[in-house]
C-alpha cells in the first residue's frame, strides 16, 4: 500500500476513535433525579459500565493504530506481524490497523 494512503487511513481511524472516546462523557439529562430511586441508580450504573467497556475497547483500538503508525515509520506497515506476509490492500482499506492477514486472524 502507498505510504501516503496508509497515513491517510490511519489518521482517519485515529480521528474516529478519539471523537468517539470524547463522546462517551456521561450525559446529564438536566432533569432532577431521585437519588433514592434504585431504578435511576441502576440505569446510571449500567450506562457508566457500558461506556467504560466501550472506552476500553476504543483505547485498545487506538493502541493498535499507534502500533500501525510505528510500523509505517519503520517501513513494515502492510506486513503481518506474525508471518511477515503481505496484508492485502483491501483488508488495510477496511481495517487500517490490521496486524495479520485474514487467514491468520481466522486461524
Amino acid at each position: 500500500m502507498d505510504p501516503d494512503r496508509a497515513r491517510e487511513l490511519l489518521a482517519g481511524e485515529r480521528e474516529r476513535i478519539e471523537r468517539t472516546l470524547a463522546g462517551l462523557v456521561h450525559r446529564d439529562t438536566g432533569e432532577p433525579a431521585d437519588e433514592e430511586d434504585p431504578a435511576n441508580q441502576g440505569s446510571d450504573l449500567y450506562q457508566d459500565e457500558l461506556d467504560e467497556g466501550l472506552a476500553d475497547d476504543l483505547r485498545d483500538d487506538l493502541a493498535a493504530v499507534e502500533r500501525a503508525e510505528a510500523r509505517l515509520a519503520a517501513g513494515t506497515y502492510g506486513l503481518s506481524i506474525e508471518s511477515g506476509q503481505p496484508i492485502p490492500d483491501e483488508r488495510l482499506e477496511a481495517l487500517p490497523a490490521a496486524e495479520r492477514t485474514a487467514e491468520e486472524e481466522a486461524g
